[in-house]
């Protein structure tokens, strides 16, 4: 039988909710993303208890969890130093004391003495000897039989059991083995190509290990049964990325062929050169727009690559052939430097680049509307005012969205959405490693700026202690009466916008204080629109010589005389926001520097990523350990956008990402009906938010 005709093993049913349970339950499994027996067969444990084996309290290693069999000699409720639950236990071997600091009357009732007790817990040395402070624990009759398997220990939200979710997931298995649910989804084929073991028999074992297995290896996910699920997991989503892949190609788009007249005369009118990179990928681009079907790249650049006059020379390309093109950033500062930019690039050969952002008086916002739905406007620069209801476009031809991960799920889909025809652009300046553009862009071209326009400075970063604040404070004022300008980066208190706000003004009155002989601004992202204008625009003319910020800096602002960066608190920064933070200077032609103010003690993950970033200048270097050291989920903001995070698979390995994207195009290409299976097993309808 050729491939393609062979018949593929049944699909697993996709149940609307979970039968058989209260819909107080139903709510619980909701929170967990639990919606149908499916979600529960693939819901896999996070870690493992051994309950198979007894081990004497003489026996008990303090720190070491164990279960134990004992009877209670006595119980009571204690007062002192607060009150507590105290129970005696008992077996052939020894005493042991049960401490519950928070109780119920049932455990109160269930402790009662002579019951017989199996527990488990971490012993540890107490004043009465022996004690483990709130075990698990249940009664048991004598003679009771031990488990024969591993007990599994489940994500879980407040109000829902282990032992409830346990048995709901054991009903879940059975009855999907029992309806044919867990057939391989792979040929037979490929399967034994790749030495890949039995879905359905590696989703058993995971759920329920033989006690013989080490659990060091099963909780490093070395075992064959997790690799599996792994492989399975990452086949998925490229499976449904390079669906969506031919799915554009099969779309029409504009054939923007452009003249190539109006990207001349802004070459010859730049006073600066492209350099190799650019040329690549301004070619790259180009050609893409000549295609029939929608582009959708990705062009990624490290800070100050020059992404602005590429993103340029493409919307010239679409305005040559009679289209219009727009570019979209997440925050009013970021759009205002392009606007800015092209304004000053473009002026010049006689294009007009319109701007509409949220904070445009009604009125200029409806006249912006206007123009852009009859086509007068033909550049359109702005923040996500461009995707509301309300602004249509005459003739989009290209979109071009700059840091698009910085935008809500719903906003990337709306402007998707808003020119389904039209050619996309995405720009990143934060660098994305190979293996998460191999998987979670896997349905887009990629472009690398791997090299840094002429006249960029490199920076020196150094780590000094908040103890040494004032020699920071003379260094800046020094900097600033030498003629230069500085940052200074206030702290990122994610719990409190206000409170954020709160330490910026505060950190600005202090160094006007201290500052007295400079002047100091102030911009955050309260600030309305024309304030916020005002602020940086004094800054860019060195009106202002020192400029404390919130993030709202991090990216786009372009002031080639500050050469000094100072960011206060910087443990409690990401790197990607640390290394963007310190591209804001080096712009010019002076030495510069970025001075990472920390407070003591620091932990173990804010110690790793101020050594990485201390160590390296290098974007893509940083972005790879970025990834090693916070997975990648946190890595491209999922966990605030939406996108479905890959939970088993480890991106760390390119190997297994290069195989499975093998494996994807092969069954796409000859078992496309496999394809189909794997991904409603996998995915159910869940697509969309991936592809956004």
């Amino acid at each position: 039988m050729s491939p393609a005709k062979q018949k593929p093993e049944p699909s697993p049913a996709e149940n609307a909710r979970v039968p058989g349970v209260t819909p107080a339950v139903a709510d619980k499994l909701a929170k967990i993303g639990l919606r149908s027996e499916a979600d529960l067969v693939m819901h896999l444990p996070l870690r493992y208890e051994d309950e198979t084996r007894i081990t004497p309290i003489a026996d008990a290693v303090p720190s070491l969890t164990a279960q134990f069999e004992a009877e209670v000699v006595s119980c009571e409720v204690a007062f002192r130093p607060r009150r507590q639950l105290v129970a005696r236990v008992r077996d052939d071997s020894g005493d042991m004391v049960l401490r519950f600091l928070n109780f119920y009357p049932s455990q109160q009732k269930a402790l009662q003495e002579g019951a017989r007790l199996r527990l488990f817990g971490e012993p540890r040395g107490g004043f009465f000897g022996t004690e483990i402070v709130h075990p698990r624990f249940h009664v048991v009759a004598a003679e009771a039989p031990l488990p024969d398997r591993l007990t599994p220990v489940y994500p879980t939200t407040a109000g829902l059991a282990q032992t409830a979710l346990r048995r709901l997931v054991l009903r879940a298995v059975e009855r999907a083995e029992a309806r044919g649910d867990l057939a391989d989804t792979l040929p037979e084929e490929i399967r034994q190509r790749l030495k890949l073991a039995d879905f359905a028999a590696s989703l058993r074992f995971l759920h329920a290990p033989p006690p013989e297995i080490s659990l060091a290896e099963l909780e490093a996910r070395g075992h064959p049964a997790w690799r599996r699920v792994a492989f399975d997991e990452l086949l998925a989503q490229q499976i449904s990325l390079r669906r969506a892949y031919e799915a554009r190609r099969a779309r029409g788009a504009p054939i923007l062929a452009g003249s190539g007249e109006l990207t001349e005369r802004l070459l010859a009118a730049l006073p600066f050169k492209l350099t190799g990179a650019q040329g690549r990928v301004v070619e790259e681009i180009a050609a893409d727009l000549r295609q029939p079907h929608p582009m959708q790249r990705l062009l990624q650049g490290d800070v100050g690559s020059g992404k602005t006059i590429v993103a340029a020379l493409a919307m010239l390309q679409a305005v040559e052939s009679g289209y219009q093109a727009a570019l979209m950033a997440p925050t009013e500062i970021l759009a205002e430097q392009h606007f800015r930019k092209l304004h000053a690039w473009l002026t010049p050969i006689g294009i007009e680049v319109a701007w509409l952002s949220g904070s445009l008086k009604k009125r200029d916002k409806t006249a912006m509307a206007e123009a852009i739905a009859s086509g007068r406007a033909r550049l359109v620069v702005g923040t996500h005012a461009l995707i509301e209801e309300g602004v249509d476009f005459e003739k989009l031809g290209l979109a071009i969205v700059d840091e698009q991960h910085r935008f809500g799920v719903r906003q990337r889909l709306a402007l998707k959405q808003k020119g389904m025809s039209a050619h996309q652009l995405t720009m990143s300046a934060t660098p994305i490693p190979r293996t998460l553009a191999m998987s979670y862009y896997a349905d887009m071209d990629v472009s690398v700026l791997d090299e840094l326009p002429p006249g960029r400075t490199p920076v020196v970063t150094k780590l000094v202690s908040e103890a040494r604040r004032p020699e920071v404070v003379a260094r800046v004022r020094d900097a600033c009466l030498a003629g230069r300008q500085a940052y200074w980066v206030c702290p990122l208190i994610e719990e409190s916008e206000a409170l954020q706000l709160k330490t910026a003004q505060e950190t600005w009155e202090h160094l006007t204080a201290e500052l007295p002989e400079l002047k100091v601004g102030l911009v955050h992202g309260r600030l309305k629109a024309d304030e916020k204008a005002a602020v940086m625009d004094a800054f860019v003319k060195n009106e202002t010589q020192l400029l404390v910020a919130t993030t709202v800096i991090e990216v786009g602002v372009d002031v080639p005389n500050a050469s000094l960066m100072v960011i206060e608190h910087a443990e409690r920064f990401g790197l990607a926001q640390l290394h963007q933070l310190r591209g804001r200077v080096g712009r010019g032609a002076h030495d510069s520097a970025c001075i990472l103010l920390y407070a003591q003690p620091l932990g173990e993950n804010a110690r790793s990523r101020l050594k990485v970033i201390y160590e390296n200048t290098d974007g893509f270097e940083i972005a790879r350990l970025d990834l090693e050291l916070r997975g990648p989920g946190e890595f491209i903001g999922s966990r605030q956008s939406g996108m479905p995070l890959l939970r088993f698979a480890d991106l760390d390995d390119t190997a297994l990402v290069e195989r499975v994207r093998n494996v994807a195009d092969e069954l796409l290409r000859d078992w496309p009906e496999h394809a189909d299976a794997h991904l409603k097993r996998w995915l159910g309808g869940r697509e969309e938010l991936l592809k956004a």
